[in-house]
């Protein structure tokens, strides 16, 4: 009834044929007004229908001029519905509430566009993306600061904090970038597809990104 529309869905890969049709799935929903935005709100909606991980809805923001679809973190709309007792009301509630997260959503990217990062801030958050990345300190990170923080259209050559959270939350999910294994072996860094680790990722760098502009404010 609001106007929101599923334009992507995805699923879990499993091994068990039997479980095939009740696997864990996504959805991202998008208003119908926004088709043709530079940046549209999403409802993100988690769920699995043998009831194995709870009814889940996020506020995520899609940009699509690069087609990476982000996910914003603790701070904003994210509710959980168990599959039990009146789950219809709680989905319809937790829909409206995801609604209302927008508008903090936005103020937090306008907020960043404000924020201008200097070469060894960006190289700090570039780090701390890293690490979030691949998260075993006693092996080398198969890629640098630079590479993450390097544009892949001119648009992106800015140096506020949204323009810098974007360009590293693109080259870590959509990965393409070459580099090296701990034993010095060529490689290509591989995009984040897994359900659970997409989201994980996008919602600790949205944290990330948080952080940077709350300190620099």
């Amino acid at each position: 009834k609001e106007g929101f529309q599923a334009i992507m869905v995805s699923q879990t890969r499993v091994r068990n044929e039997g479980r095939r049709e009740h696997t864990k799935h996504l959805l991202r929903l998008r208003h119908a007004s926004q088709i043709n935005g530079a940046e549209a709100n999403e409802i993100v909606l988690l769920n699995s229908h043998d009831g194995t991980s709870s009814y889940q809805m996020l506020a995520g923001m899609f940009r699509f001029v690069c087609q990476n679809g982000m996910v914003c973190g603790d701070t904003f709309a994210d509710v959980r519905v168990p599959h039990k007792g009146n789950v219809t009301d709680h989905v319809i509630e937790g829909a409206y509430e995801v609604l209302h997260g927008f508008e903090r959503v936005q103020d937090a990217r306008d907020a960043m566009r404000t924020i201008t990062l200097d070469e060894g801030e960006a190289e700090i958050f570039a780090n701390s993306a890293l690490a979030l990345k691949y998260d075993d300190p006693a092996k080398s990170t198969p890629v640098t600061e630079s590479q993450l923080l390097a544009p892949r259209r001119w648009d992106d050559r800015k140096n506020d904090l949204w323009a810098v959270f974007n360009r590293v939350q693109e080259n870590l999910v959509k990965g393409g970038l070459n580099g090296r294994t701990a034993n010095g072996r060529n490689q290509r860094t591989r995009p984040v597809q897994g359900i659970d680790q997409n989201l994980r990722l996008n919602r600790a760098l949205w944290l990330l990104a948080e952080g940077m502009r709350q300190l620099k404010a």
